[in-house]
């Protein structure tokens, strides 16, 4: 007789027998590096070579479709009918990885080679977003040979885009919403906040992304001869950053101070384990009076990203003419994101910063999402979570970084679950980043059990 338990089993030996590792090692060593306009080959190779036949193994249908965007790579669509009147899951993952950094890898590891080390399997790639998205087909697959058959249709969109803002995404999603309507999106993406109890989150914090410039003249002068009669736009610089936030990171533009942080939310967030694995938090920095979840999930966060005035590696006695600093706003739900740069221009105006021009990123950004804590998709997979592992996951109603969470609630309107399967020291978007193999496989149990689940829902 087919039974949860014994799906669970399969996914275990998936990953004990060492098949897990086969498949990623293989996943990791495409170069899918979106940055890098040269790798787009490579995107189509990971879709083609990798995911369609994965896919179609499973009896999915599959189809390419070509991104509308020119900065952006392919899709896969999949997916897999059993019957019109079923619940229908869409799951999601990307393919593409941020860039790989290779000189900067230590001493024995590569970006795109599978190294074990322990408890640690390093790789670009592994923890964003390839092992996340292999562990949820992998799980799907268990369900399939244990019951031969899923009991719910599944659709499955990868994108090889999101790195660079998944770009195509949205419009993709507005020309094919007919073929995307499901009722759900379970995916996985984003760290754990502890490695080894499971975080469900139902949204993630917005952002953008600007330079501040501040150019006040062609070229340099000497300092000796012009100092003090030449205005320092390095100085001005620093002091418009200044005045965005106060000397302990406290946001000082109202515009961007939400007001959703509600008396439910604060609950949700109270006890909740942060920066487990990652660096230390810093003793009083941040908005005053807020916990540290509070901070992280229910608030925003401003940050210099990278500041150059002159020439950093090589400086010489002379006043630069130009200024710049990369900046960036992290936002909750309850920031109005379309007043978010013009909010930021009447704030330096006032402040007799007209000088500073404000430059928005190329790069597509998110929108912020939440989902209700208290929405039954959210109980439902809690309650499968706490069987399967035993323990209460971390729910949280939104991740602190960014993912294109709003194509799916705001263009096909679905309720969205994420349940992650990487943790917070897994180096994410730096060198040597790595997955922790525990992790991996209390993830495939966790899947595994979860679309039993589902199967069990009629």
């Amino acid at each position: 007789m087919a039974s949860r338990a014994n799906t669970i089993a399969r996914a275990e030996a998936y990953f004990d027998q060492g098949s897990f590792q086969e498949d990623l090692a293989r996943l990791v060593a495409i170069e899918t590096e979106s940055q890098n306009p040269d790798q787009l080959p490579e995107l189509y190779r990971y879709l083609t070579e990798e995911m369609k036949p994965l896919l179609e193994g499973m009896g999915f249908t599959t189809s390419l479709i070509d991104n509308t965007d020119d900065r952006g790579g392919p899709l896969l669509f999949a997916e897999r009918i059993e019957d019109p009147s079923f619940e229908t899951i869409l799951t999601y993952g990307h393919g593409d990885v941020i860039r790989a950094q290779t000189e900067q890898w230590r001493e024995g590891l590569h970006p795109f080679r599978l190294v074990e080390e322990g408890e640690r399997l390093y790789g670009r790639g592994t923890a964003d977003n390839k092992c996340q998205h292999l562990i949820n087909l992998k799980a799907l697959s268990c369900l399939l040979e244990e019951r031969g058959s899923l009991g719910f249709n599944v659709k499955v969109i990868i994108e090889t885009s999101e790195e660079t803002g998944s770009v195509g995404l949205s419009e993709c999603f507005r020309a094919h919403s007919d073929k995307l309507k499901a009722d759900v999106l379970i995916a996985s993406d984003g760290p754990r906040l502890q490695p080894d109890w499971p975080t469900m989150f139902m949204g993630s914090r917005g952002g953008v992304n600007f330079d501040l410039k501040v150019n006040l003249r062609d070229g340099a002068n000497h300092s000796g001869n012009w100092g003090g009669l030449l205005a320092d736009p390095a100085m001005i610089l620093s002091h418009a950053i200044a005045s965005i936030c106060d000397v302990k990171g406290q946001i000082q533009i109202e515009e961007w101070r939400p007001d959703s942080l509600t008396p439910k939310i604060q609950e949700a967030l109270k006890g909740l384990p942060i920066g487990d694995g990652g660096p230390e938090i810093s003793a009083n920095w941040g908005e005053e009076g807020l916990s540290a979840p509070e901070r992280a999930f229910g608030w925003n966060s401003f940050a210099v990203l990278a500041m150059k005035s002159g020439v950093p590696e090589a400086p010489v006695n002379a006043i630069s003419g130009h200024a710049s600093a990369h900046c960036q706003l992290r936002y909750v739900v309850g920031t109005e994101s379309d007043d978010i740069l013009p909010a930021l221009r009447r704030h330096l105006d006032k402040h007799g910063f007209s000088m500073v021009e404000i430059v928005p990123a190329d790069r597509v950004f998110f929108q912020a999402t939440r989902l209700d804590p208290d929405h039954p998709w959210v109980d439902f997979v809690r309650d499968s979570l706490t069987e399967t592992s035993g323990k209460n996951p971390h729910v949280l109603p939104n991740l602190a970084g960014s993912l294109p969470n709003d194509s799916f609630t705001d263009i096909l309107g679905l309720p969205t679950i994420w349940v992650p399967h990487s943790y917070g020291g897994c180096s994410q978007h730096a060198p040597n980043e790595h997955i922790l193999k525990s992790v991996s496989r209390d993830a495939l149990r966790l899947m595994a059990g979860l679309f039993w689940d589902i199967s069990e829902r009629r």
